[in-house]
């Protein structure tokens, strides 16, 4: 965490020292960071990003894919880490929508830039990817 720090510190060009990280910061920071970068997530967070707010199986249609265990596991944890918003509607049969929350939404412009860069360079990474396989005496 430290050499991410001091790295994002000369991305910065500060020229004073970042402060130590907390063990408590940290810990939050990897389970944000393990939650986050699970695909069912990103692919859930992009389906809310791009339509808005959606009931649960239009997102499980969206996604494509995911069993409604998994998607109910997934919107549950967005739910508990402040990424969604759980809006039960009392009618029959039940309605839930589920909305990005402001939190949810500066994510998703944060994985926007993975996005842009995983465009950019498609051909490094394929012809990397390529060589390797080569290398290793695969197809």
């Amino acid at each position: 965490m430290q050499a991410i720090r001091s790295a994002m510190g000369a991305m910065h060009a500060r020229s004073s020292a970042l402060p130590p990280v907390s063990p408590a910061v940290e810990s939050l920071v990897r389970q944000v960071i393990a939650q986050v970068a699970d695909k069912w997530t990103m692919l859930v967070l992009e389906a809310l990003e791009e339509h808005g707010t959606l009931r649960f199986t239009e997102i499980g249609r969206m996604v494509g894919g995911i069993s409604q265990k998994m998607l109910t596991k997934t919107l549950r944890e967005m739910e508990r880490d402040g990424l969604v918003i759980r809006t039960v509607h009392p009618v029959i049969p039940p309605h839930v929508d589920y909305t990005l929350t402001e939190l949810g939404r500066e994510l998703s412009a944060a994985f926007c830039g993975v996005w842009v860069w995983a465009e950019t360079y498609y051909a490094e990474v394929s012809a990397a990817r390529k060589a390797f396989r080569e290398r290793e005496g695969g197809a």
